[in-house]
Parts: C-alpha cells; sequence; structure tokens
C-alpha cells in the first residue's frame, strides 16, 4: 500500500503509517496543515489502493446535518417518506474542513463515528463496514471557523500532523507535475487496489492475537494519569486515551511483523493519539508550550519498563 500510495504522493510516509493504523483499529484520523500539503490527495490515494468506496464531504457555514447523514424525502409516486443517504454511507469519507461548519451539523458526526450508525425518525441504519472518517482543518485559519468540541476530538483515534515536505520531496513534486501528473486522475499514475476489505477485516482479526504484558498495560496508564497531573495541563489523557494507545501500539507492533507490544511501541503511538485529547492550559501555551512537546517531556520522564 505503502508503494502504490508514493505513486502520487511524495513522502509522508509518518501520515500514511497513521492512516493504515487507524483502519485497522477501527479508528478515525484529524489531518491538520496548512493547504497544499496533499490532504485530499492523501485520502483518495489511500481508498485507490485498498479498493474502498470513498466519498468526499466540502464542509461548509451553511451545511445541514441532513447534508451529511441524509434524510426523508417525499416520494409522490408512492406517497410515503423514503430515506435519501447522504454521503457518510461509505467506507472512508473526507471530511473537508471540517472546522467550517456549525457545530449543530459537526454534532450530526458523533454518533456516525462512535455507533457507526445514523438514526432518522428512531430508526437506526448502519453504515458499511469499514467505515472511517478522515478530516481534515487548516491549523493557521480561524475567521469563519468552529473549533471541534472536546466530545468530538475524543472521537478520533489520531490527530496526525502533515507536514510541509522537505527540499528534495518539493522537488520531485514539481517533477511530477512538469511530467504531466495530474492529481485528479490516480489511474494515470498507475495506482491500482492492492488490497480489499477482506484483507482488512483478516487482519483486524490478528490484531487479536498480538500480546500484550502487564508491565506495558500499566505503562499506558502510568503515561494516561501523567498528563492529568502535568502542571501545563489542564485536562488530561481520558480512560478512552488509553485505550486508544493500545490498540494503536497493538496495530503498530503488528506491521513491523511482531506478536506483542513493547514499551517502544506505545512510545510509537502517544503523541499521535493523544495531542488532541489534551490541552495546554493558556498561560503555559503563551510561553510557547505545545502538546507534543508536553508529551514528549512526559515519555522521557515516565519510567518505561525494561
Amino acid at each position: 500500500m505503502r508503494a502504490e500510495i508514493s505513486k502520487a504522493v511524495v513522502g509522508q510516509d509518518a501520515t500514511v503509517t497513521g492512516l493504515v493504523l487507524a483502519l485497522l483499529c477501527r479508528g478515525h484520523v484529524l489531518l491538520e496543515g496548512v493547504p497544499g500539503v496533499a490532504k485530499t490527495l492523501l485520502i483518495r490515494t489511500l481508498a485507490a489502493a485498498i479498493s474502498l468506496d470513498t466519498k468526499r464531504v466540502q464542509f461548509t457555514p451553511d451545511l445541514m446535518p441532513g447534508d451529511v447523514t441524509g434524510s426523508l424525502i417525499f416520494d409522490s409516486r408512492t406517497a410515503e417518506f423514503v430515506f435519501r443517504e447522504g454521503p457518510v454511507f461509505t467506507n472512508l469519507l473526507l471530511a473537508d474542513e471540517i472546522n467550517r461548519t456549525p457545530p449543530k451539523t459537526q454534532s450530526a458526526l458523533l454518533e456516525v463515528m462512535e455507533e457507526r450508525q445514523v438514526s432518522v425518525e428512531g430508526r437506526p441504519r448502519p453504515l458499511p463496514d469499514p467505515f472511517l472518517v478522515a478530516a481534515t482543518q487548516n491549523p493557521i485559519e480561524y475567521e469563519g471557523t468552529y473549533p471541534l468540541p472536546e466530545a468530538q476530538l475524543d472521537r478520533f483515534l489520531f490527530k496526525l500532523t502533515v507536514p510541509l515536505p522537505n527540499r528534495d520531496e518539493e522537488l520531485g513534486v514539481l517533477r511530477a507535475h512538469h511530467q504531466g501528473f495530474d492529481p485528479r486522475d490516480l489511474a494515470s499514475v498507475g495506482v491500482r487496489p492492492v488490497a480489499s476489505g477482506t484483507d482488512l477485516a483478516v487482519a483486524r482479526q490478528a490484531l487479536q492475537r498480538v500480546q500484550v504484558a502487564d508491565v506495558v498495560l500499566a505503562y499506558i496508564v502510568d503515561l494516561c494519569r501523567a498528563t492529568r497531573l502535568a502542571p501545563s495541563l489542564e485536562l488530561g489523557a481520558s480512560p478512552r486515551g488509553a485505550t486508544a494507545v493500545l490498540n494503536a501500539a497493538k496495530a503498530y507492533a503488528w506491521l513491523v511483523g511482531r506478536g506483542h507490544v513493547t514499551p517502544d511501541d506505545v512510545k510509537a503511538v502517544t503523541r499521535p493519539a493523544l495531542r488532541h485529547r489534551i490541552r495546554v492550559r493558556h498561560e503555559a501555551e503563551l510561553e510557547g508550550t505545545t502538546a507534543d512537546a508536553v508529551l514528549e517531556a512526559l515519555l522521557a520522564t515516565v519510567p518505561a519498563p525494561r
């Protein structure tokens, strides 16, 4: 999959790994990065490489909940109301600029992300499996945006920061475009499905066989409890955050071909799994403290089992 994605996306290896981990863990991903770093292209290429149905929603201030989840419409031929499915009825939903829509529409995704169903008129309608929400947001633009509430941020398994490419990677991007690369035509660069939903289901079953020692479980708990005691934080990670670290660490260990989780696996997934679940105090933020810096310090100070 990494080789297929690299045909269209230059670099971003850590982001690709994060997306694959989310697929394995049945989690959702929040992608944060400035415009033009291939966030949308990355999601489209991932869907093409794993043979999944994908749909895109451009979140705007006038978007209504029914535009996302679907709604009942009156059929004049049968004189009955019928449900018209919204774009969430897919395998991979790209929620572009999710923080540009008001809280009313953002909240429509809460049931979708947690229960994987849409309830209309009291009737639940299950979503396809697998189902993943990949939402994007711009970290530098605040005018006309609605920051996601903590309850919704907590529904995301990972918050992945999509960095600007280095010099060599940016040269590769320019060479590709100079040679006629069209980001809207992935077939032209040879991106093809190399895995299926069945492969993903088998991989998810294999995760259940990954072993986790009690000392590693205790290490995860100690890390999350340390966030609640950190003086620079006003909100620490909840038990749901600890569960996210555990599941992601098991998937990470399986991806590298290991049947058990090590403390290094935990360290590899702690930042993306917890950075959006903690909140830095305002006064510490003014001094330049970031969520990643706090997590880095905790990883260096909380004793890891040997």
